[in-house]
């Protein structure tokens, strides 16, 4: 995918245009990577930034086809599926992060290790496929959804990496990297997220939905289960805060979701506008460049479209100043879309603290497709699909 552009318009252009696709094409040749991916729909980056929203997609595509999108409907609820899983479970992404430091820790003393690593982000192990999608990773953002699901069993059962370094691989240059999609993608590989159930690679696999394109040799003959602690009870999902429409109020925008219109649509007027945003929380090391300019774009598209194109951007370092503005401009609450568990949440959390303090309040307020969802996301997929899916 050459032609991402981090604006609402231009995910809009790209559903419109898939659209007359999203059925039976997309049912029987998604799996399909090809060059140009033709057969999906690539509006990952949007949703990922909510420049689109799983609500909208979906709608969109209900009254393209009121029939016979179940494949294509199923892959957007699978975002909104890994959201509230991790949502009920926030501490998997604290074990994820743990998980981390502790296999960086292991790359700076076993050199076999880290040479293995090292080939395999680089795209320099000899495995047909695997080199080109590292390659092509790096070098525009994305990766076909199958291919990711190929690159991860690979990188756990045939190179024998850690899987947390390669969840930070693709949290660092997936342009629609999301913690939360990314992390259990990767948990569910290993045979983490479903106890039990591994994902194994094989060559007729990738032959088959390359064309022919792919086949590595050598490729793990088994996937035996990661070790794993038993998953945690879910807690009860969020509700979000009550959107409160008479006390002056500061809107802060996120890269989690880039349409706050949505809360001027339930009468919000904003005395004021800022930006938190924090691409590099994503990795402790570099995140790529293709991944800050589209955040960057994206951001700067969301101001335009609330009239606010000079609002400041403010890093988590400088979150005190979130509130000297508010405190400037004589602002008692701050409002903001709710942003799920990740780095943003994280930070989120820390600024309210903070903001008691000065008497301050900060409100995140849950969309409803959120709100309707998310506690379904107790078990499986499939189940979550029956509770949601018309």
């Amino acid at each position: 995918m050459t032609d991402i552009v981090p604006t609402k318009a231009a995910g809009r252009d790209r559903l419109a245009a898939f659209l007359p696709k999203a059925g039976r094409d997309y049912a029987a040749k998604r799996n399909l990577d090809l060059p140009g991916n033709p057969h999906v729909s690539g509006l990952s980056p949007w949703l990922r930034h909510r420049l689109l929203t799983e609500a909208e997609v979906i709608r969109a595509t209900l009254e393209a086809h009121p029939h016979g999108a179940e494949k294509f409907l199923a892959e957007v609820w699978w975002r909104t599926y890994w959201k509230g899983w991790l949502e009920l479970r926030p501490g998997i992404w604290d074990d994820y992060r743990q998980g981390l430091t502790a296999a960086g820790n292991r790359l700076a003393v076993e050199p076999g290790l880290a040479a293995r690593a090292e080939a395999a982000m680089l795209g320099d192990t000899g495995i047909d496929g695997f080199d080109d999608w590292a390659r092509e990773l790096v070098a525009t953002g994305y990766m076909h959804n199958h291919a990711r699901m190929w690159f991860a069993s690979i990188w756990i059962f045939t190179l024998r990496l850690p899987w947390e370094l390669g969840a930070d691989f693709f949290l660092r240059h997936l342009i629609d990297g999301d913690p939360a999609s990314n992390t259990l993608g990767w948990r569910w590989v290993g045979g983490l997220h479903t106890p039990g159930k591994t994902y194994l690679a094989t060559a007729d696999n990738i032959a088959r939905n390359t064309e022919g394109r792919f086949r590595p040799e050598g490729l793990a003959a088994d996937a035996p289960v990661l070790p794993m602690r038993p998953h945690p009870a879910p807690r009860a999902a969020p509700v979000g805060d009550r959107l409160n429409l008479t006390a002056p109020s500061l809107l802060l925008v996120t890269e989690e979701d880039l349409s706050s219109e949505f809360l001027l649509d339930q009468g919000l007027r904003p005395s004021s506008v800022a930006v938190l945003s924090h691409v590099m929380g994503r990795s402790a090391l570099p995140v790529a460049g293709r991944v800050h300019d589209f955040t960057s774009g994206a951001i700067a598209d969301a101001l335009s479209r609330l009239n606010a194109a000079s609002a400041p951007v403010y890093r988590p370092e400088a979150t005190r100043a979130i509130l000297d503005q508010a405190e400037t401009d004589g602002l008692t609450r701050i409002v903001t879309p709710y942003a799920p568990t990740g780095p943003i949440s994280d930070v989120l959390a820390d600024l309210e603290a903070m903001a008691a303090l000065r008497g301050i309040a900060v409100d995140r307020i849950l969309r409803p497709h959120d709100r309707d969802a998310w506690p379904h996301a107790t078990h499986g997929f499939f189940r979550f699909r029956e509770a949601v899916m018309p």
